[in-house]
This record gives structure tokens, C-alpha cells and sequence, in this order.
């Protein structure tokens, strides 16, 4: 018999629509799947610079183990003139994946081979208000709880922050805390970062945390992408 998994979605109190951030560009998160083992990942993000209407498009091929990008692993491109209003950039991720074709083949990455999502943030769901997300693997029956622990400092141009996750781990009552991230790092312009997702690879092995980083521009607010790993 064959067992899929399945995911919860939690759904707090408090409501924080993304679509109200105010002015700036959203981009939009892609899952381009993992190698067959899940110890390499792969994921982009595109959108539309607003006010000037340049399309833009980020693949990112990340070791899971390592928690990095590998070598090469970040390929960023903004197209020099502007789209018709109404188009939302993802030609221009079209064009950077088929440029960069050989990347995903020399890391074995599949795109069919994209996980199963074992939660996913709602408006008014309790990672938008800061608080501990909490899901579980019903293949594996473990339960998690995963808290995003933020330092922000300064303002306006000056801002700048940092964060990680604090995951706890519970598996036949053994209880595990691991500490993802790299709070070392200081972002320039973050205000904010909030769990969107949290995926597992197909093996079981590896769980990827996608990142929505709320970030200060000219005319508003942005929203951009990252991802946390963990090898299990």
C-alpha cells in the first residue's frame, strides 16, 4: 500500500494580508524540486520591479546538509526593458531556467520531484503573527514545532536583521531541538521574515523551511524569498 502525505493549516486570530503591505513587488515562490536522495534542492522566484516594469527572475540550487547554496548556485537576471502591464515576469524565469539548463542536470536535480508540503501559511495564520507554526508527517507520525526568531535593528535605510529558526522535533516521545539558520547575517532593509512553507523531500530526509522576507523599498513595502534547510 502506498501512504501519502498529507499537511495541516493552521489558522490564528490575527489577520495580516499580504496584499495590504502597501505598495513595492511581490514575487512569487517556485519549488523546482529536489535530486533523488533530497540532499540538493532548488527553488527561484520572479516578479516584476514596480514603477519601471522590469521583469526579474533568482534560481538558487542549495547543498541540504550544508544549509548553502552550492557552487554556482545563484543565478539572478533583470531583462533590460519593460513588459506590458498586466504580464507578471514568469517569461523571464522561463528564459533563465533554459539558459541554465546544465545546472539542474549536474546536481541531479528532478523538477517533477518536488516534495510533499506538510504545511502552508494562510492569512491569519499564527506565522504571521509571530507566533510557533505546528505540523506533523503523518507518514513518519512526527510532530514539529517551529518558532522564527527575529533581531531587527534600526530604521529606514539604516535597518538591518537577522534570524533563525528554533525547530522542535518530537518522535515517539523523543523530543529533538534543532537551530536552523544563520542569525549571523545581517540583512539590509528586512523588517520581517514569516514561515510561507514547509516542504519534505520524497525520501523523508530532508525539511525545507520557504522564507517570506518583507523588505523596505522606495514606494512601499517588498516581498522576497529564501529557504532554511535541514538534513534529518
Amino acid at each position: 500500500m502506498q501512504f501519502r502525505r498529507t499537511f495541516l493549516i493552521l489558522i490564528g486570530l490575527s489577520v495580516l494580508c499580504v496584499s495590504a503591505i502597501g505598495a513595492g513587488d511581490s514575487a512569487s515562490f517556485v519549488n523546482l524540486g529536489f535530486s533523488p536522495d533530497g540532499s540538493i534542492y532548488m527553488f527561484a522566484q520572479y516578479g516584476v520591479k514596480s514603477g519601471v516594469l522590469r521583469p526579474w527572475a533568482d534560481i538558487y540550487v542549495v547543498d541540504v546538509a550544508k544549509n548553502d547554496f552550492v557552487s554556482g548556485g545563484r543565478i539572478s537576471h533583470t531583462y533590460d526593458r519593460p513588459i506590458d502591464a498586466g504580464q507578471d515576469g514568469m517569461g523571464m524565469l522561463y528564459s533563465l531556467i533554459a539558459e541554465n539548463a546544465g545546472l539542474a542536470r549536474r546536481y541531479g536535480v528532478n523538477f517533477p520531484n518536488q516534495g510533499q508540503p506538510l504545511y502552508i501559511a494562510l492569512d491569519g495564520d499564527p506565522a504571521y503573527a509571530g507566533e510557533p507554526i505546528q505540523f506533523r508527517d503523518f507518514v513518519s507520525g512526527i510532530s514539529y514545532q517551529a518558532s522564527v526568531i527575529e533581531s531587527v535593528n534600526g530604521s529606514g535605510k539604516d535597518l538591518r536583521s537577522s534570524f533563525y529558526i528554533r525547530l522542535e522535533y518530537l518522535d515517539e516521545g523523543v523530543e529533538k531541538v534543532f537551530v536552523i539558520g544563520s542569525p549571523e547575517i545581517k540583512r539590509p532593509l528586512v523588517s520581517s521574515y514569516r514561515i510561507k512553507k514547509v516542504l519534505i523531500d520524497p525520501s523523508g530526509s530532508s525539511l525545507v523551511f520557504v522564507i517570506e522576507m518583507k523588505r523596505h523599498a522606495e514606494d512601499g513595502y517588498d516581498i522576497r524569498y529564501m529557504v532554511e534547510v535541514l538534513r534529518l
